[in-house]
């Protein structure tokens, strides 16, 4: 009885041969979920898609920062063509120079077109009544979060140019 049962175990070469098996196959899978897990820590860099985009007037023709002061009014907000071709507002200071940030105009509650409400100071989405200060963060519901901002900045050749925030 006892020859059959050391027949059927294994010697140590097969039993070491299945072990380096064994341990090789799960060093493969966990080295392979380790990679996009760790990668989930490393934060984003600046480079590829997300770089600065030229903000585009109604016909679709650059914004110049220059000509854009000289015909908009101080605290003027006028939608232009911004990241990802979403409607921005591209903001006119007091002292006649570009805005740095932009403010997209789609509402985060069911992505109308929010209008700048001059009289009232604010913007008012016309389909559910959602309003957002001048920079764009919710006043009143139903709102969920603040309207977009990308960063405006005027390139040297100065054209008006928005990148991601």
């Amino acid at each position: 009885m006892t020859s059959l049962v050391a027949a059927e175990v294994p010697d140590a070469d097969k039993r070491a041969t299945m072990n380096l098996i064994l341990l090789g196959s799960a060093a493969s899978v966990t080295l392979g979920l380790a990679g996009p897990f760790l990668g989930f820590f490393v934060p984003k860099g600046s480079s590829g898609g997300g770089g600065a985009q030229a903000a585009k007037d109604q016909q679709g023709k650059d914004i110049r920062a220059s000509e854009w002061v000289e015909t908009h009014l101080p605290g003027d907000r006028s939608l232009t063509e911004g990241l990802k071709g979403d409607p921005t507002y591209l903001i006119v200071t007091k002292d006649k120079a570009i805005e740095t940030f932009g403010v997209n105009a789609v509402c985060t509650h069911m992505q109308c077109v929010v209008p700048w409400e001059n009289a009232e100071n604010k913007f008012k989405c016309p389909c559910h009544g959602s309003q957002y200060d001048a920079q764009g963060k919710v006043i009143r519901g139903p709102a969920p979060l603040p309207l977009a901002l990308a960063h405006a900045d005027v390139s040297e050749d100065g054209i008006v140019q928005f990148s991601p925030w």
